[in-house]
């Protein structure tokens, strides 16, 4: 049996438990005894994925493996949410962080670059399209090209308001910004 029919196996066991909960399969791989499961919730809702989550779906989805063995030998089960700055290695990954601040490293150098950091923009099937924050152009680079690629958690959405604001309010304005910024950084 292959990695792939093994990987794919174990999908069709895991993802309607982790429908139920309301939550999606971001990514699913197997290497070296690991079977790495990262949760998301759909795309589109305001929530992440909490430690109750981790542990309910880990202890639904140990359970069904168990019960159905669909992994030969030993394996080690970790579950996980992708995080802030999450991986990004297939095109439903790229399409999920569109018009978000991506790093992507090429497995070799294209126009002199082998790193490209900038807005994601455009994603589909073959290729995706970043527009550099160094140079502020749009770059087409394919999947195939890819070594890797993560999203970038952009520090400072509330600092950069704090900075637009006019220098001169009452204190009450002050701290309704102030509380403004600290919900925003928060959430």
């Amino acid at each position: 049996m292959t990695l792939d029919t093994v990987v794919e196996r174990v999908r069709l066991l895991v993802a309607p438990i982790v429908a139920d909960l309301g939550l999606e399969i971001y990514d699913l791989e197997l290497a070296s005894g690991v079977l790495r499961l990262s949760v998301d919730t759909p795309p589109g809702q305001p929530s992440g994925v909490t430690l109750d989550n981790i542990a309910l779906v880990s202890r639904l989805v140990s359970r069904e493996l168990d019960h159905n063995d669909p992994m030969p030998g030993r394996y080690t089960l970790e579950v996980s949410s992708p995080g802030l700055e999450r991986p990004l290695r297939t095109p439903a990954h790229f399409l999920r962080e569109l018009n978000k601040v991506v790093s992507v490293r090429l497995h070799h150098a294209i126009d002199g670059r082998r790193r490209l950091q900038g807005v994601l923009l455009r994603a589909d099937d073959r290729a995706i399209v970043v527009c550099l924050d160094d140079t502020g152009t749009e770059m087409s680079v394919a999947h195939s090209d890819i070594e890797r690629a993560r999203t970038v958690f952009v520090w400072g959405s509330g600092a950069d308001a704090a900075k637009k604001q006019p220098k001169k309010q009452s204190k009450s304005k002050q701290q309704s910004s102030t509380d403004a910024m600290t919900k925003e950084v928060a959430s």
